[in-house]
């Protein structure tokens, strides 16, 4: 509102030393827009402070005062100094002592003649504050005139004072003494905040001291404070709080050292930080207005009004901590407000304006409601908020009769109506009837009872088994007039359907009717389950407690507690039995050689439900076991136990007359003996190593013997570890593919057993040493190859064909450990490459191979794939049911620029979701299938060109029809009931 009154025609007025100036003809002031002009300035005259007054229609206000000072330097009044005689060595201070002025000076000194000026250094300083020169210790070279130069900043003029010669005294030197400080800073300096503060010290001393500076606290300079001038100035630019404090200055030579000190004080102007703000009030209305400012020391507050300031003359107008308040406002109070924060460092000002109003009644910015409605029995509030000022008197009326209150029906103080335990006879047309002194006005609005929403579906709790599917219901009867909203929570969570993996789905298909089914229970999905239903007048909920019944969860802490040779005594503790008791535990073994875990016998021989404990019998010596527990229940058997801790079985013991037991030989040789393969020159011989159970004690190892087939000798080796599975004997007379006999025989510790069967095998064979043939490549999709050629002779020389490998490479020259290689077995004479890009170019060769590696590589052929198939999948795909038919429809799929063309369309179909799908082509966009009623069916259609299959359409189901009625209470189901006919367009499903 403030700002209303510079868009308004104002005066203003200027004051100077608070009394008023008024401008005449012939007089050196002017006004020009509001600004004052001052022309042919005189010191005396026109020096003060001066301050603004504006004044409109509105009120008046006040600036903030603004100084005016003029600045000038005189000439020095004194033409001729003496001499100053000082001792070499000793210390000297040459007074500048600037003439009168006004404004800031800077200082200089010529040495001798202009332009050789003063330089300064660790031994010669200016003083900025003074003028003086200071020369720590004097030299020869420091003999000669020197003349002060005196400088105002803002007139820019400068004055020189008379020459001041220096000479020595011819009496000696002056010898070695402590620091004399002879520029110090004051012992309290104010600074400003935001401000820059310099700080000067210099002292005399021989030898020359040097000058540093610290804080008194010791915390250390921040970077941006600057030690200048050989340490003589300090400077702490944009001062803060956290600037103030002791600063001390320590000048030190040989001889000694003296400090001085002084503490930064900070001081911050007010600056405002709330401020009013214009407003406009009705009459007898109150107002508060807030002024708050920051500063150091805190400032004070005044009020100003129409430029004087405000004393609060009657009650109702108060001031406290900048705050003003006025009560029962009346059109006197009209004006423009200041708010004034200052402490000694200065003011600022804050306007704000304050209008008063009187107004008629007036509905046109807030009418009544034109409808609302309440549920039968429940309670509606009618608000009637007018514009009107002062606040007069609010009636009602119901039709044309004045509106009588009851314990049910009653008018508010603010005017508003309340009725409560609603009734039919409630509903019709009311008014709200506003009066004061300086007019009426009404504004009307419709009540409507509604009948009240009740759920019909009593709450219970639901018993079903893992793998389960089930109805939810929530059905009830409403106000026909009303749409219903169905929410539903799960353990008081929000169940968003379309995720948590597709097992809720909303299958109400009624107006009444919420129900969601649950499909394929899981235990997590055990819990409260509230069906939440909302109109616009009312809302309810309804619970269910659904608990589901699964195996039982695994056993916890199995321990062996006694081990022999063959047997091993066990203890558990039960996991949870997930509402349905346990029956019988289950014993599972494995050893590192076992084909993973195997049921164990067990005494007792069934493990009831109630027995924590069992021993396993017929184990095998010598092996280490891990152990795990079973648990079932009469829904099926769990999830296993975590593994025992390994144990190992006692030896084999034979008993014997007051002779201990004592290990036997292995019995067992190993099984599959057979070889070949490997490099050039070597021969190898694999077999499958002897489980642990069966090797009879430690140390146990193979003896591998062979000999080249007719021979009538066998060489020998020892293979010392019971895991290993091979042997390779290298030489290098033998011959690629040779033929030769071989045997595998144990041992152990304490003795060897028997050798295997003899078994026939082959030496290493070469590689294969020619390529094939005529070989072609072409394209059957965008992401298919067929690769062909003609196959090398098979035989069972010495260069075998085992199959073929076909390379892929991007580009010709491309690196051969760049190609994506897959192989053939046997005599094939071609391949089919997949995955491959579309619009791609490939390069393709081929070469044999056998256990040796591969031949030579054949003539590189090129083929190009086709463009891509289409990337957009079937849309606005709609279904309806009609006599044992589903009919399908969708909208044509186009394809872009750079993929092949639809030539037709797959339906892919399936009644449950783990069964293969039944696939149907067309080339149109619609389908009919004859399926029967009875299953639930899940359908994608993808588009297909010669770029192979495109992008898949989102998955439809199509629920079981079961007849004309929807499920009307939670029953344990695995299909869904629904209308006899539906069109409907479907969200995304898991994929087929």
């Amino acid at each position: 509102m403030a700002v209303l009154l510079f868009l308004i025609h104002f005066v203003s007025r200027w004051k100077l030393n608070g009394t008023a100036i008024t401008p005449k003809s012939g007089s050196h002031y002017s006004l020009s827009g509001g600004n004052l002009r001052i022309s042919h300035l005189n010191k005396d005259q026109d020096a003060g402070t001066y301050q603004c007054l504006a004044s409109n229609s509105f009120g008046t206000i006040v600036s903030r005062e603004a100084s005016l000072t003029f600045a000038y330097l005189e000439n020095f009044k004194t033409h001729r100094r003496s001499s100053v005689s000082v001792r070499e060595g000793q210390g000297v201070v040459l007074l500048c002592g600037p003439p009168s002025h006004s404004g800031d000076l800077t200082f200089t000194w010529i040495f001798n003649e202009y332009p050789s000026f003063v330089k300064q250094d660790t031994r010669r300083f200016i003083s900025q504050e003074t003028g003086n020169l200071y020369i720590a210790k004097v030299e020869p070279s420091d003999v000669g005139n020197y003349t002060c130069v005196v400088t105002n900043t803002v007139t820019k003029t400068r004055v020189q004072g008379p020459p001041a010669p220096l000479v020595l005294r011819s009496d000696g030197i002056m010898g070695e003494y402590e620091p004399k400080i002879e520029v110090q800073f004051p012992e309290i300096v104010h600074v400003a905040k935001g401000s820059t503060v310099k700080l000067e010290c210099f002292a005399l001393g021989n030898p020359v001291p040097s000058i540093n500076w610290r804080r008194g606290d010791g915390i250390p300079f921040s970077r941006k404070v600057d030690v200048r001038k050989a340490s003589g100035v300090l400077e702490i630019p944009y001062f803060q709080q956290e600037d103030a404090g002791t600063y001390e200055c320590v000048a030190e030579n040989s001889r000694g050292k003296n400090t001085v000190k002084g503490k930064l004080s900070f001081y911050a102007p007010p600056h405002l930080i709330e401020k009013p703000q214009g407003v406009q009030k009705a009459i007898d209305d109150s107002l508060v207005w807030e002024c708050k400012a920051t500063g150091k020391p805190k400032p004070s507050y005044r009020w100003m009004k129409n430029g004087e300031n405000l004393e609060p003359l009657e009650e109702r107008v108060q001031v406290a901590n900048g705050a003003l308040s006025i009560s029962r406002l009346t059109l006197s109070d009209i004006g423009m407000y200041q708010c004034v924060a200052g402490n000694k460092h200065g003011e600022v000002y804050s306007n704000a304006e304050l209008r008063v109003i009187a107004v008629a009644p007036d509905f046109s910015q807030n009418q009544l409601r034109s409808h609302s409605m309440v549920k039968e029995g429940g309670d509606v509030l009618i608000e009637c908020q007018p514009k009107m000022s002062p606040w007069g008197v609010i009636s009602w009326r119901k039709g044309s009769e004045a509106l009588r209150e009851s314990n049910r029906v009653s008018i508010l103080d603010n005017g508003n109506l309340r009725i409560q335990n609603a009734t039919k006879a409630d509903a019709g047309l009311y008014t709200c009837v506003a009066r004061n002194q300086f007019g009426v006005a009404s504004s009307s609005g419709t009540v409507m009872v509604k009948e009240p929403t009740v759920i019909t579906t009593p709450p219970s709790t639901l018993d079903v088994t893992v793998g389960e599917s089930i109805v939810l219901p929530c059905q009830v009867n409403h106000d026909p007039s009303l749409e219903l909203k169905f929410t539903w929570f799960f353990n008081e969570q929000l169940i968003h359907f379309g995720n948590h993996g597709g097992y809720f789905e909303k299958v109400g298909g009624q107006h009444s009717a919420g129900d969601i089914m649950i499909r394929n229970i899981q235990l997590r999905h055990a819990g409260k389950y509230t069906c939440a239903v909302q109109t616009k007048v009312d809302s309810i909920s309804i619970a269910a407690d659904l608990v589901v019944r699964g195996p039982p969860g695994p056993p916890t802490s199995i321990h062996v507690e006694e081990i022999s040779d063959t047997t091993a005594s066990l203890s558990w503790r039960p996991g949870p039995d997930n509402h349905s008791p346990i029956t019988t535990y289950t014993i599972q073994a494995r050893t590192p050689f076992s084909l993973g875990w195997q049921a164990v016998t067990t005494v007792p021989e069934v493990v009831g439900g109630r027995r924590l404990t069992a021993t396993v019998i017929d184990l095998s010596p010598w092996v280490e076991y891990e152990f795990r527990v079973l648990a079932s229940n009469a829904v099926g058997t769990g999830e296993p136990s975590r593994p025992s801790k390994q144990a190992r079985t006692k030896e084999t013991s034979i008993p014997a007359i007051n002779i201990t037991s004592a290990p036997t030989a292995p019995k067992v040789t190993p099984a599959n003996v057979s070889g070949g393969g490997g490099s050039r020159s070597e021969l190898v011989i694999t077999w499958e190593p002897v489980p642990e159970e069966l090797q009879n004690g430690p140390g146990f190892g193979y003896v591998v013997a062979f000999r080249p087939y007719g021979a009538t000798g066998w060489m020998q080796a020892a293979v010392p570890l019971p895991e290993a599975s091979r042997y390779v004997f290298k030489n290098e007379s033998i011959q690629p593919f040779s033929q030769f006999q071989a045997k595998v025989g144990v041992y152990n510790n304490e003795g060897e057993g028997p050798f295997g069967e003899v078994v026939t095998v082959y030496s290493a064979e070469e590689e294969p040493g020619r390529a094939p043939t005529r070989t072609r490549a072409r394209s059957l999709s965008a992401y298919d190859i067929e690769v062909s050629w003609k196959a090398l002779p098979w035989n069972t020389s010495r260069r075998r064909v085992l199959g073929y490998e076909v390379s892929r490479y991007w580009e010709k020259t491309a690196p051969e450990e760049a190609a994506s290689v897959q192989r053939t077995v046997g005599n094939q004479t071609s391949a089919i490459i997949r995955g491959v890009k579309g619009s791609s170019t490939y390069y393709v060769s081929v070469r044999a191979y056998n256990t040796a590696g591969v031949g030579p590589p054949s003539a590189t052929v090129n083929v190009t794939t086709k463009k891509p198939p289409p990337s957009q999948p079937p849309v606005k795909v709609m279904w309806n049911t009609s006599d044992s038919k589903i009919i399908l429809n969708w909208e044509q799929v186009k394809a872009l620029e750079n993929e092949s063309e639809v030539t037709g369309y797959r339906v892919l179909y399936k009644c449950n979701r783990h069964s293969r799908p039944t696939v149907m082509e067309t080339n149109t966009t619609s389908v009919e299938l004859s399926l029967p009623m009875d299953e639930e069916y899940f359908i994608q259609i993808k588009p297909f060109g010669e770029g192979g299959e495109g992008s898949s359409s989102r998955q439809i189901t199509i629920p079981r029809i079961a007849g004309p009625n929807a499920i009307g209470s939670a029953t344990k189901v695995s299909t869904l009931s629904a209308l006899s006919t539906i069109a409907l367009s479907f969200t995304a499903r898991t994929s087929l």
